[in-house]
């Protein structure tokens, strides 16, 4: 069944109607071609998903009934924040795509020294508003409750001052060692918890980067021994700690 978000001002739960504005209706009228009587799901971005019906279309909106309403579990209990160094052609687009499904709260593009790609002005802007599109269509597919936003390029000065914020910070390190301190530091991630890790483009992290992480309280892991691709890397940690931290 096909998903939807909206602003939770634009449920009316008491009158069991929801409007939804915006490109959304042309993408119910004239995209999926869907009529008066159809089912679909709302999410409110925050705690519910509704099953509705389709009441009324017209050109600025699209009117739904509320059959009935409920209260998923679908979210991780912790916020984990994806600082991804900039990586080369499309891959951004598979990296937001695979971490919406595996329950990123927030990604954040990173240049750092070794990126190849650099965005800034009118371009930066245009990819930032796609890289939104790509998280807002993953969040439907995955049924997730609420559209992990892409920040704008930040520089790895500006990603680090974001992450000293949060409660935990890791950063995939290929020189680093010893994975039992590495399954110690994951093991130790509570629920509540709001968690970054710090993802290098293709040519990875420059000592003195990975150094400055660490000052600012970010813990250097381990993935194995392997060196994994920039796509591949934050998949692996995020895939780790869905594992980890998902509920009953």
């Amino acid at each position: 069944m096909q998903r939807f978000f909206v602003d939770p001002a634009q449920v009316e739960e008491q009158e069991h109607r929801i409007h939804i504005y915006g490109t959304d209706v042309n993408h119910i009228r004239n995209v999926l071609r869907m009529r008066e009587g159809e089912e679909l799901w709302v999410s409110d971005g925050a705690e519910k998903e509704y099953c509705c019906v389709i009441e009324a279309l017209s050109q600025e909106e699209v009117l739904l009934h509320i059959r009935y309403a409920q209260e998923p579990r679908y979210e991780l209990p912790c916020r984990l924040y994806l600082f991804q160094g900039l990586p080369k052609a499309d891959k951004m687009e598979f990296i937001i795509q695979k971490a919406v499904e595996l329950g990123v709260y927030e990604i954040v593009p990173v240049e750092t020294r070794r990126c190849v790609v650099k965005l800034e002005g009118a371009k930066a802007a245009k990819k930032t508003a796609r890289w939104q599109q790509i998280s807002e269509s993953a969040a439907k597919q995955s049924r997730r409750m609420l559209v992990p936003k892409v920040e704008a390029v930040q520089s790895f000065s500006q990603a680090l001052k974001l992450a000293e914020e949060l409660d935990v910070c890791l950063i995939p390190y290929e020189l680093a060692r010893g994975m039992g301190e590495t399954r110690q530091i994951l093991a130790g991630i509570r629920p509540g918890q709001s968690v970054g890790i710090f993802i290098g483009p293709e040519g990875g992290f420059e000592e003195q980067e990975v150094a400055r992480a660490v000052e600012a309280g970010a813990a250097p892991i381990t993935l194995g021994r392997r060196i994994l691709r920039t796509e591949t890397a934050g998949m692996a940690v995020l895939s780790v700690l869905m594992f980890q931290l998902e509920e009953e």
